[in-house]
């Protein structure tokens, strides 16, 4: 596949492209927000775990 065909399929496809309405990227934000939250908070976890954990076993 050359590179005119290429860049003729990638116009094609932003012709038919839209612009989300404020609803949809409203919920598309919110949605997007949470799993970055979600991430986070499983990343914290799992360090409270590995630093409290050592001191778990080893004791006084």
């Amino acid at each position: 596949m050359d590179k005119s065909n290429k860049l003729s399929d990638y116009a094609r496809i932003l012709k038919l492209t839209r612009r989300p309405s404020r609803e949809e990227f409203t919920m598309i934000a919110k949605i997007a927000g949470a799993g970055i939250l979600l991430i986070g908070l499983m990343g914290f976890l799992i360090y409270l775990l590995m630093t409290s954990m050592p001191l778990l076993f080893m004791g006084d």
